[in-house]
């Protein structure tokens, strides 16, 4: 027995502790902290009624980017966690491309190619938490969890966090934060996009910029799909337009059925300019041969001023 599920919760945020299962992916994990991002959703009616006034956002429209759909959308605000996957649930996530990690580039001096990662590091919507309590002291394997948090007897939650997790927080916000989150549907095919910056790398002509983007396909209807193709444009501010195609995603052609309804994965990529903008298709096939163009939502690749630090903890 793994604990006792409770009640999701329908106002308010989780806390620091709060042990859950993953409503998707099923895995074990323990929520570190919120942040607060904004989803521009496209599926969404823009025009403002009652019912979005409350949560729409005082940022601008995100604008498509030069060859999108010209269709300005609203951000409005939603919470996501940062958790912590339980390491022994990692092998069994079988409709994620990789265990979720957090990767970002080392320092400037070392190889260019360097890049580091943080497995078993996560970014869940508050809809895909399901709460649980446990008994269990130490009920979640990861190399990070005594490091921030504490087991606290009487506590609810009954972990609390350290002043290690608060300070890894603070020291690396502008790495690890979540600000933006793009959603699109084609044909009941969810296409959720989430950009992080990863910083830049300096070289004898140029800087060159890095992000890392978190893709997860939802299948919303009844028919098994597969994903054939990706179909990329990546413009950048130095004027470059990019075109990217190839088979499946990182190496797989995903099936997304009723019963594994969701495929998720992560990649990078990098510009030569500080700033630029992605969209594209994939291209879905069905049982039945038929085939269609799901698109992935324009987002936009947005660096900051900062040099990252070291994500290590000593």
């Amino acid at each position: 027995e793994v604990g006792k599920l409770e009640a999701p919760k329908l106002g308010g945020n989780y806390d620091t502790g709060q042990m859950f299962l993953h409503k998707v992916f099923g895995y074990r994990g323990v929520i570190l902290f919120p942040w607060l991002a904004r989803v521009y959703d496209r599926d969404l009616p823009n025009k403002k009624d009652s019912s979005t006034k409350a949560i729409d956002t005082d940022t601008p429209p995100f604008s498509a980017p030069v060859g999108g759909p010209a269709k300005e959308i609203k951000g409005r605000t939603h919470t996501y966690y940062q958790v912590l996957i339980d390491g022994r649930d990692c092998p069994y996530i079988t409709h994620r491309a990789q265990t979720e990690s957090v990767t970002f580039l080392g320092n400037h001096s070392e190889n260019t190619r360097n890049l580091y990662a943080i497995p078993g590091l996560d970014y869940v919507a508050h809809e895909d938490i399901l709460p649980y309590s446990t008994q269990e002291t130490n009920p979640l394997q990861h190399e990070l969890f005594d490091k921030f948090l504490l087991h606290s007897e009487g506590h609810d939650p009954p972990f609390v966090a350290q002043d290690t997790l608060r300070a890894w927080q603070e020291k690396n916000h502008p790495w690890l934060e979540l600000s933006d989150v793009h959603k699109e549907t084609t044909e009941n095919i969810r296409v959720t996009v989430i950009p992080f910056y990863m910083g830049f790398r300096e070289n004898q002509q140029n800087n060159v910029y890095w992000w890392r983007y978190c893709i997860r396909l939802e299948n919303l209807g009844e028919a098994t799909v597969q994903l054939r193709e990706r179909n990329w444009r990546i413009f950048s501010l130095s004027g470059t337009l990019e075109t990217v195609r190839g088979r499946g995603v990182v190496g797989q052609e995903p099936i997304l059925s009723r019963d594994q309804p969701a495929f998720q994965y992560s990649s990078h990529v990098s510009l030569q300019a500080p700033s630029g903008h992605m969209w594209g298709t994939f291209r879905m096939e069905r049982e039945d041969g038929y085939a269609f163009d799901c698109r992935i939502p324009p987002f936009s690749l947005d660096s900051k001023q900062e040099t990252p630090e070291d994500l290590f903890i000593t």
